[in-house]
């Protein structure tokens, strides 16, 4: 599977475009690919339809004859509006962005509306405000919290319609 994660991520970089996401179902059949632009030209750079079927192809090209991957369904999507953020230059590109993050294991909340029988917190959505020394930064409910990267479980942007 590694060499399979590999393979897309090199072809889908060659092309341009970055790999957001990656998985596979039903025992291996199905192949999701989800992309964004390596450099956009600023947030509303979106990846396009064209954009996907030249992706598909050229994967569908690198799975069938060089590697022989027997599978049945590729699709491949912009990673949307609410990608999924993972590495720290994710976090670093959408400074200024609201964003959900999940953590593995809670962390003891010191903010404005802790107590001091609050749990440890789990969830935060706020601003993102960048990455220092392996932590992100995000501000919620006012108050900044640098959260591990190495803690993160899950993270998406959240985006904010007018």
């Amino acid at each position: 599977m590694q060499n399979l994660h590999s393979v897309v991520e090199k072809t889908v970089t060659q092309l341009g475009y970055e790999l957001v996401d990656f998985e596979t179902s039903n025992r291996g059949k199905l192949l999701r690919v989800f992309i964004d632009k390596l450099t956009p030209k600023d947030n509303k750079d979106s990846v396009t339809i064209d954009d996907c079927v030249l992706v598909s192809n050229q994967l569908g090209n690198v799975l069938t004859v060089e590697l022989d991957i027997d599978y049945d369904r590729l699709e491949v999507s912009s990673a949307g509006l609410d990608r999924v953020l993972s590495k720290a230059a994710d976090f670093i590109r959408f400074v200024g962005e609201r964003a959900l993050i999940k953590l593995r294991v809670g962390i003891q909340d010191d903010g404005p509306k802790a107590t001091a029988t609050s749990l440890p917190r789990k969830t935060f959505l706020g601003q993102l405000q960048g990455v220092e020394d392996g932590k992100v930064v995000v501000e919620c409910d006012g108050w900044v919290y640098r959260l591990s990267l190495d803690n993160i479980d899950k993270a998406r942007l959240s985006p904010v319609f007018d």
